[in-house]
């Protein structure tokens, strides 16, 4: 059966995508922890972050480094932090959170952010991944 994201790479579940490769893709999470908080995945559905291939592995992480200058820049923030759980979805990613503070790395706490936010900041990311 296929994961939440691989349904989001076929297009059949929407998503409010910042950027894409033929090999990932990063979108805004659906339910985010913090404002601009970002999932970057392998295309590939692959379970375990660290069952990826090596080049794979590498990959991803610096498509994930490309997209936090234009995220640093959207989103008033001290720094992008990277997380890494893994337990929630069975498909590798990688979370970006803007933080301001350690609270906002607490991922039982979900912030309200509507559809029409979230679509208003993709396209705020995506344009400012243009003019990096």
């Amino acid at each position: 059966m296929a994961s939440i994201f691989s349904k989001i790479v076929n297009g059949e579940i929407p998503s409010h995508k910042i950027a894409e490769s033929d090999d990932f893709l990063a979108f805004l999470d659906a339910f985010p922890i913090a404002f601009g908080h970002t999932l970057v995945i392998p295309k590939k559905e692959v379970d375990y972050l660290f069952d990826l291939d090596d080049d794979t592995y590498s990959r991803l992480l610096l498509f994930a480094k490309s997209i936090v200058p234009a995220l640093e820049k959207t989103v008033p923030c001290i720094r992008i932090g990277v997380s890494v759980i893994g337990l929630e979805v069975p498909h590798a990613h990688i979370h970006l959170l803007p933080l301001n503070s350690m609270g906002d790395a607490d991922f039982s706490k979900k912030i309200k952010i509507s559809q029409e936010e979230l679509a208003a900041l993709a396209i705020q990311i995506r344009e400012n991944l243009q003019g990096q």
